[in-house]
């Protein structure tokens, strides 16, 4: 699995340093599917792919599969004018977790750049406990509110800072459980 995180890492790190990030679509299926293939191609047979079997994890079971191929327009078409109305587009689409793995990697850039294009803002993720994160996104099916705060607290208008973004991903790595420092074990 490290050669896996290690090498999507470095497919996450491409994305922005080629500025392949600005040809994805933003808040759509396609332009998710898109940052799944990039983050995942040569590495998953079914990278940016929905998924066609049913998954869960931790007890939480996501959308059927059979549904998936409806729910997801739904998902697309919701608004996207406020922070709060892009929060509840993000946990609807984590419900729905279209990918068979890799879901909240793809997801936490595609938030970023909805953030970004809609509102000039993005998650400054490097300030985002783990915990705390993983907590809310778990509640959050019940009451986004926990999550919104937590995020709302860590936003910052500073969207083309390379530190930013990238420590950003490397700690979106690190909610998957993986180290950048594991490289050298």
């Amino acid at each position: 699995m490290k050669h896996i995180d290690k090498q999507s890492l470095e497919n996450a790190y491409h994305l922005y340093e080629t500025g392949d990030i600005d040809a994805i679509e933003i808040g759509t299926v396609k332009g998710l599917c898109g940052i799944h293939r990039y983050l995942f191609d040569g590495l998953y047979d079914f990278a940016g792919q929905i998924r066609t079997q049913n998954i869960s994890k931790g007890g939480f079971r996501f959308a059927t599969a059979l549904y998936l191929n409806e729910i997801l327009p739904v998902i697309e078409r919701m608004p996207e004018n406020t922070f709060e109305e892009i929060i509840a587009k993000y946990v609807e689409m984590n419900i729905a977790h279209p990918f068979r793995e890799g879901n909240g990697r793809a997801m936490r850039i595609w938030l970023d750049e909805l953030l970004k294009n809609k509102l000039q803002k993005r998650v400054n993720w490097q300030c985002v406990d783990k915990m705390l994160y993983l907590q809310a996104m778990e509640r959050s099916p019940v009451n986004d509110l926990e999550l919104k705060t937590l995020l709302a607290h860590h936003l910052t208008d500073d969207i083309h800072n390379r530190t930013i973004i990238f420590k950003g991903i490397e700690q979106s790595y690190y909610y998957e459980g993986y180290l950048k420092s594991d490289d050298d074990e």
